[in-house]
């Protein structure tokens, strides 16, 4: 009897895979402004972002703020947003107290875990939930006011709030797998999806004259840092980019280490690997934060996608614009570059 040799497979296709938007195409052309306009609506096709978008142009935010607590350093409200025709897109916005409006603002992207957007928010069950998250730097947002920043947390499509009811009755923790299933068979993806959801967060944020749409900023970890990159990959607003725990090479990550399907972007390897992905992104700031002994985004891949990031910033004279911070420990989000990393390039 024998098996499928995957290791073998994945060399083989990929020696034999040609990526069309492969930044080096570009270094003897130095096109670099036609090869991201070109590469950005490439991507917007195959994630389905594009085709979101054409059907839902015309439909209104509709906001609705259900909620609204005073906390001693800042107020958070819990908004609902219209993102497609019958889906409504919940999130929470907190605005500090202190500080002269407008204010910066952070966008912070959950990743996998069955009450989504809540801890991330400070929104704990329970002291010890509060005590074991502060422990591992997952109170993004509570991080962020502390600086004088509001932040925005959207729930990441797929859980909690976005999670289908049967399997939150089930007591699952996602449903990745089902609405990726059935948004692959529509000609989109969960990443499109997720990133179409936090440009329409966006949209209303523009709407809210305390916060500076000049500086907008995006951090989250795992898929959340997925959410990240092809957000600001996407979605040119977004001025300053700090992914956690998902920064790599696709080829030693997605493809090589079982994840979860709602990583997947169909023929994604056909068009660019990660680092290109990222070379979207600048020259606008980004930190890439990873843990040295991630088994999800092993770090071999990320210190070889962050060679390829700093030829590509280097490109567009922005080598000090692109940084990577690698924290000791795993899959976790580790805050001790981020707010200096900010201030620094946001000259605050």
């Amino acid at each position: 009897m024998i098996y499928f040799d995957e290791k073998k497979y994945i060399q083989t296709v990929l020696e034999k895979t040609k990526r069309e938007f492969d930044y080096r195409n570009v270094l003897d052309t130095g096109e670099w402004q036609e090869w991201q306009q070109s590469f950005r609506s490439r991507l917007a096709e195959i994630t389905g972002f594009e085709l979101i978008r054409r059907q839902s142009i015309d439909v209104p935010l509709s906001p609705r703020i259900t909620e609204t607590i005073e906390f001693p350093q800042y107020t958070r409200e819990k908004i609902y947003i219209t993102s497609e025709t019958g889906i409504e897109v919940p999130f929470y916005l907190l605005l500090p107290h202190n500080g002269v409006k407008p204010v910066p603002l952070t966008i912070c992207a959950h990743g996998h875990g069955r009450r989504g957007k809540e801890d991330y928010a400070g929104n704990f069950e329970t002291p010890e939930d509060r005590e074991q998250a502060i422990l591992q730097d997952r109170n993004l947002a509570e991080q962020a006011v502390s600086q004088g920043y509001a932040a925005i947390v959207p729930e990441v499509r797929g859980f909690w709030e976005m999670a289908r009811q049967e399997d939150m009755d089930e007591g699952k923790s996602k449903s990745c797998d089902d609405m990726q299933r059935i948004s692959l068979l529509l000609g989109r993806s969960l990443i499109g999806e997720r990133v179409h959801d936090f440009s329409r967060v966006l949209d209303y944020a523009a709407t809210r004259s305390e916060l500076d749409m000049e500086k907008v900023m995006i951090t989250g970890n795992s898929s959340g840092g997925a959410v990240c990159v092809f957000a600001a990959a996407l979605d040119e607003r977004i001025s300053l980019v700090a992914p956690g725990c998902y920064f790599c090479t696709f080829e030693h990550s997605i493809v090589s280490v079982h994840h979860c399907i709602c990583n997947v972007v169909p023929g994604m390897m056909q068009v660019g690997e990660m680092y290109d992905v990222v070379g979207l992104i600048a020259p606008r700031p980004v930190l890439m934060i990873n843990g040295e002994t991630d088994p999800l985004f092993p770090i071999e891949g990320v210190h070889i996608s962050f060679q390829h990031v700093q030829n590509i910033y280097g490109q567009f004279g922005s080598a000090d614009r692109c940084e990577l911070f690698v924290g000791d420990g795993g899959h976790r989000y580790f805050k001790n570059r981020v707010w200096d990393f900010v201030r620094e390039q946001w000259g605050l």
